[in-house]
């Protein structure tokens, strides 16, 4: 008991070990995710006048703003843009090199961040409108004392648009230009001396007219205004090509609608061209892409990329600057496959980097010749879009791409080379499951076989288990020296996949991709599987079975595809019901769970039961022995709705049925499979209720209600063994109460006295549905710095190490595992600890919990957009595997109770084996020296 009790305090002890600096990238691994970056808002830029070096610039489909380290990928810094109600996908991000800012929007929000460390310098909100354009003034003179550079800003409202000069230091509004003509607000511009606003007027029958109104770049009054004849080509505003390019010569392109020819205008002129399209591939055109320098000094030169279903080719044009005409230059061959284009210039110089499914080719935009060309490593994924960077130096030439991939991967190619790839679409990752390593899927398969089997059948079926694993037997015998010497020669134990701490973690996003990670290798991509073509993959649950996993969808349809490779297997066609939840049973049985809470099979155990949510918020509970109409339904009291329901885990071992106390005695737990804590909310009075339902009779065991609560906050809950938490905001109602995010814990036993079973004691058996005896719950509350998201419980093997609450914090963007002994609900209140109660472990009650810092799993890391915390046990009692996805990807290793049960990095293999063979060899030695010495005594005695 003793021992038990040291054990137990010093559980309280281990989280300060929390984890090493050592330990970081080891045991643990982080995606920090931006999105799929904006081709439009995505570029190389040096951040200091003073630096050669260039940092990769982006601003992605989540309205993330992001620094990447060219060299290896990493995110230097990244802020959230996105509001509440911003439209998605709708940033903008623009820099300029000797500019020490980068200026972003999205949606109603413009701010201004340093280009090297991404602090905010300045952020304006326009309730207007929301940010249709961005452009920074190019010219010296337009700057700010600072270095920063004016911005441009176009506000687009309903049927109005306002052009904005900002101050590139303050932020502060320097002039504007109201557009109340109900055009729609498209693009902004600017020349060395004018700023063109761009708009479309809609036309008497159809389509738009191109308006170019031209404003004062000092006052911003409008000196002209003109308009082009485009309506017969431009059905929608996306039929514009292009807008922008440096300021000598910006343009506006567009095609017509049979793809024949594009027309071109120089902004400021009225003259629009038409160039023919010269498509000699007898392929349709599908897209049609213009590029160009966007440089104060760099040539007036463009590119226009054609692409066709099986391939694509380029014409690149120049502009006269004195005429504004447009010429052709010279042609880069129609290509068979896909291919990107990119822009970099330097100095006045452009150049065009071109990669296909095969090489990177570079041109400069005043001659066709070849500068440099590489082949590049073939890709499944075709190119979406690329931006570049080139380096020339004398008559070579350098370039590095970062190519944006159809499925979400970002990677750079340096020189043809792949540098390192970004995997973005895991950024909408909404459903994750573990996997077992093929050989231990395989050894549970079998094991199955064999325990429904006869004793005679499992007897000769493991004997020739074991005869056909002797054909690994020469492989393994080959390995093995190696195998003993990297483990003597290593100066810690690190090679723990033998004991499950490397489980492949398999993930599904919302796009429709299926990848698998590998948490032994740093989370690293294993394989990947688009096994869906959408946008809004509505995956319900993935349930894995030896050698293959499969996807559950809301529509009734499923996917199943192959653990080591990600090849599918096999598809099922969609249904009719649309289920809110599929739930896999013990024996891999599924069950789909519609709408209104109703099941879409019946159950194959008689004995089983489920409890389940309706969309109009009751409890259902099911049994197996009719699915067609539950045996009792719960329904919270008037005004409140059901909002989540949570149970124990499916693997939630309890290794004491009883906590020892101080003196000896033994309060019994309170253990029932069957619990399902529900969580309601009413709204209008800002009240929640807490209930803990019996899933087999449905009674009601235990309820709480807490009122002042925000239902707007989050509201997270968690169960496991014989306690449960939940966290909300509360405000203050009373004298008693306080305001801040709590955090509640309550524990259950079956009797409020030492050694007492409570009803039960004498019981030799009773019925859940009549005699079920109520638990006693004994419960504290905390306050707690800000609010937690989502809540889970690390899980081991057998259930003796200590458990941790993991809890995902969404403002602080950290996950921590607070040691459950700090939650301890009987710790005593306003007195310290009794002799017998600290040998508990317990310790006096405080109502503010502040997070330890070395709490967070996370440490000094950035994690944010966590939605969902999975813990998975391993063959060591000591460790629990942590993944958490839903925006950024993390994975870790636990160890609420310290690795009792592995050799610490201290111990070294080495010097044990030497110690060893230092004393076989002075025993060989010393001991005929013994036995001579022995001998002579015997003479000596005779």
């Amino acid at each position: 008991m003793r021992l038990q009790a040291a054990l137990f305090v010093a559980a309280c002890v281990s989280p300060a070990a929390a984890i090493y600096r050592d330990e970081v990238n080891h045991i643990d691994f982080h995606h920090a995710l931006l999105g799929a970056p904006s081709p439009d808002s995505t570029f190389f830029l040096k951040p200091s006048s003073a630096s050669n070096a260039s940092l990769l610039y982006t601003i992605s489909d989540k309205s993330i703003l992001g620094a990447v380290n060219p060299r290896d990928g990493a995110v230097l810094w990244r802020q959230n843009l996105s509001r509440a109600g911003s439209p998605a996908g709708a940033g903008i991000l623009r820099g300029s090199d000797g500019n020490n800012a980068v200026v972003g929007a999205a949606g109603q929000y413009i701010s201004s961040w340093t280009a090297q460390d991404g602090k905010l310098i300045w952020e304006n909100q326009f309730l207007d409108g929301v940010v249709a354009d961005l452009e920074l003034l190019e010219l010296e003179e337009a700057g700010a004392t600072s270095g920063t550079r004016d911005t441009l800003a176009l506000i687009s409202g309903e049927g109005t648009g306002a052009v904005r000069r900002l101050d590139g230091a303050s932020g502060e509004i320097k002039w504007e230009h109201k557009d109340e003509s109900g055009d729609v607000a498209f693009q902004v511009s600017s020349s060395p001396t004018e700023v063109f606003y761009i708009s479309l007027q809609s036309a008497l029958l159809k389509g738009y007219k191109i308006k170019v109104t031209a404003l004062d770049l000092v006052t911003g009054r409008q000196t002209r205004q003109y308009t082009l004849n485009s309506e017969n080509d431009i059905p929608t505003p996306e039929s514009v090509l292009f807008v922008g390019a440096n300021v000598a010569s910006p343009l506006i392109a567009w095609a017509d609608k049979t793809h024949k020819t594009i027309k071109v205008n120089v902004i400021g002129t009225k003259q629009v061209q038409t160039i023919n399209i010269e498509n000699t591939s007898d392929h349709e055109i599908r897209q049609i892409t213009i590029h160009a320098p966007h440089k104060l000094n760099s040539l007036p030169h463009f590119l226009v990329h054609y692409v066709t279903d099986n391939g694509a080719w380029a014409d690149v044009y120049h502009v006269d600057l004195k005429s504004s005409a447009v010429s052709k230059a010279y042609q880069l061959p129609y290509i068979q496959g896909q291919s990107v284009v990119a822009t970099s210039s330097i100095d006045a110089n452009v150049y065009f980097t071109r990669i296909t499914d095969s090489e990177a080719v570079i041109v400069s935009s005043a001659s066709h010749g070849i500068l440099g060309r590489w082949n590049v490593e073939t890709s499944s994924e075709a190119a979406f879009s690329a931006i570049s960077e080139v380096i020339a130096k004398g008559k070579n030439v350098a370039v590095r791409a970062a190519v944006l991939r159809e499925a979400g991967a970002w990677e750079l190619i340096r020189n043809g080379q792949t540098e390192w790839t970004r995997h973005e679409a895991l950024i909408d990752a909404v459903a994750a499951t573990w996997v077992e390593a093929e050989v231990q899927e395989n050894l549970v398969h079998e094991l199955e076989v064999e325990g429904h089997e006869s004793m005679v059948g499992a007897y000769l079926h493991r004997v020739k288990r074991h005869a056909r694993d002797l054909q690994y037997l020469p492989e393994w015998l080959k390995e093995l020296p190696q195998r003993i010497l990297s483990s003597i020669l290593t100066d810690e134990v690190t090679n723990l996949d033998s004991f499950g701490v490397s489980k492949p973690v398999i993930v599904a996003t919302k796009s429709g991709r299926v990848y698998a990670l590998n948490t032994g290798k740093q989370g690293s991509v294993m394989w990947n599987t688009q096994v869906e073509k959408t946008s809004e993959w509505d995956v319900k649950s993935i349930v894995t079975r030896p050698g293959e996993v499969t996807v559950y969808i809301g529509d009734g349809s499923s996917v199943t595809v192959n653990v080591s490779t990600g090849e599918v297997i096999s598809r099922s066609v969609p249904t009719d019901v649309k289920l809110q939840a599929i739930l896999s049973l013990e024996n891999q049985e599924t069950i789909g769970i519609k709408e209104d809470g109703s099941l879409t099979g019946a159950f194959a155990d008689a004995a089983a039961f489920l409890v389940t949510t309706s969309a109009d918020g009751h409890v259902l509970g099911w049994s197996g022995r009719d699915s067609k109409s539950p045996v009792w339904e719960f329904v919270p009291p008037s005004g409140q709705k059901v909002i989540s329901a949570t149970s124990r885990p499916a693997h939630d071992p309890v290794a004491s049925i009883g906590k020892v106390l101080g003196n000896r005695s033994v309060l019994y737990k309170y253990l029932n499979l069957n619990l399902a804590l529900v969580t309601a909310v009413n709204e209008k009075d800002h009240t929640a209720g807490f209930y803990l339902l019996d899933g087999v009779s449905g009674n009601v065991l235990y309820a709480a209600n807490q009122a002042g609560v925000d239902p707007s906050q989050p509201i997270a809950s968690v169960m496991t063994e014989n306690w449960f938490a939940y966290s909300f905001f509360g405000d203050v109602v009373d004298e008693s109460s306080a305001k801040g995010y709590q955090l509640v814990v309550s524990e259950l036993y079956e009797s409020s006295a030492p050694n007492d079973r409570g009803p039960l004691d004498a019981a030799g058996n009773y019925s859940a549905v009549d005699s079920l005896p109520l638990p006693h719950v004994i419960s504290q509350a905390f306050v707690i710095p800000e609010p937690i998201s989502q809540m889970a419980v690390t899980q081991t093997r057998q259930g003796i190490t200590t458990r941790q609450l993991l809890c995902a914090l969404p403002e602080s963007n950290s996950i921590v595992g607070i040691p459950r002994p700090v939650l301890d609900p009987r710790r005593p209140v306003d007195r310290d600890a009794t002799t017998a109660e600290a040998e508990e472990g317990l310790f006096r009650y405080a109502p503010f919990l502040e997070f330890d810092g070395k709490w967070y799993l996370t440490h000094s890391r950035d994690v944010s957009g966590i939605k969902t915390v999975l813990s998975e046990p391993t063959l060591l009692e000591s460790t629990s595997l942590i993944f958490a996805f839903g925006g950024d990807i993390f994975g870790t290793r636990a160890t609420p109770s310290q690795a009792f049960d592995v050799l610490g990095k201290s111990f070294s293999k080495l010097q044990l084996v030497l110690t060893v063979v230092a004393c076989a060899v002075g025993v060989t030695f010393l001991a005929p020296m013994a036995r001579k010495k022995q001998v002579n005594l015997l003479w000596k005695a005779n």
